[in-house]
């Protein structure tokens, strides 16, 4: 099952449906609505703000799970029999890898401890050159405060991954880059590199978050917009879903998901958001579609 979500969000069969006074494009999952990590999880865990779930939560519970090695740590202080707070879902035993977590501001961060809090393992894909940070500041429990989950507990990410989803494999990342000293300490971080290991360390996963963009030229007009920041935009934001979907497809459990975060300009024009970015978003919403 493929989803786009908007930041708001959008999730798998993308099927139009009205929800209130503003059109979603949610066919399972939740209306994220603001940009706040507060209004993430206040949404995510209310069931009012969750459109045609019932299928997509009941594929979770029903499908098979290939790997026997999956261990729910963010919720290892529960009672497997006892419910769990936050989404309206059991995820435990379920694993989900999150692409763009690289603090713990971002929608990532919120998705991922909605899922933690929901029993899932969590493995965490982040930019290279914002690695060595993420990690230290995950070390010195700077980001304890915001791990905090409904029951109290911290949520626990099993791994993280180094990752530049702009790159599929290593024959694609050119010298400037490779030679570059906020990648020179890390390895394996091209997607096809990433999901291999992936695949070594756990076999397989249940959920895949895209929670990726970039567009270096943003806050250019359109007709400002350089071919190399147009092309930039929709290659950061858009074909890294297309390449981690691919990747993965082959180790996602049978029952499984994909989500992609989207955004309002994919379909309005919203000034400031530019360099290609809204055609990034719109492709993305497309692209998420069509991999069905």
């Amino acid at each position: 099952m493929a989803t786009t979500t908007t930041p708001g969000s959008h999730m798998a069969a993308v099927k139009p449906c009205i929800s209130s006074s503003r059109r979603t494009y949610t066919s399972g999952t939740a209306n994220f609505g603001t940009n706040s990590e507060v209004g993430v999880w206040r949404r995510l865990k209310s069931s009012s703000h969750i459109s045609a779930t019932q299928p997509f939560f009941q594929s979770f519970k029903s499908g098979h799970t290939k790997s026997v090695k999956a261990v729910t740590r963010a919720m290892s202080g529960a009672d497997e029999n006892s419910p769990l707070p936050g989404l309206p879902i059991d995820l435990r035993g379920k694993r989900a890898f999150i692409a763009g977590v690289a603090d713990d501001h971002g929608y990532g961060w919120a998705i991922a401890k909605s899922l933690a809090a929901a029993g899932a393992e969590i493995l965490v894909g982040t930019w290279v050159p914002a690695l060595n940070i993420f990690e230290s500041s995950l070390r010195r429990g700077k980001f304890d405060e915001s791990r905090k989950l409904p029951d109290g507990s911290l949520m626990e990410i099993t791994k993280v991954y180094p990752l530049d989803a702009v790159y599929d494999d290593p024959e694609d990342v050119p010298e400037d880059v490779k030679s570059n000293k906020r990648y020179l300490g890390s390895s394996n971080w091209t997607v096809k590199e990433v999901v291999e290991s992936v695949k070594q360390d756990f076999g397989s996963i249940d959920i895949l978050v895209h929670s990726l963009a970039n567009g270096p030229e943003v806050t250019k007009p359109l007709l400002e917009t350089s071919r190399y920041g147009y092309l930039a935009a929709i290659s950061a934001s858009s074909y890294s879903y297309v390449s981690l979907l691919k990747h993965f497809a082959p180790i996602i459990n049978p029952g499984g998901a994909s989500i992609s975060l989207t955004y309002i300009a994919s379909e309005r024009i919203i000034p400031g958001y530019g360099g290609g970015m809204s055609s990034a978003k719109a492709a993305l919403e497309s692209d998420t579609r069509v991999s069905l």
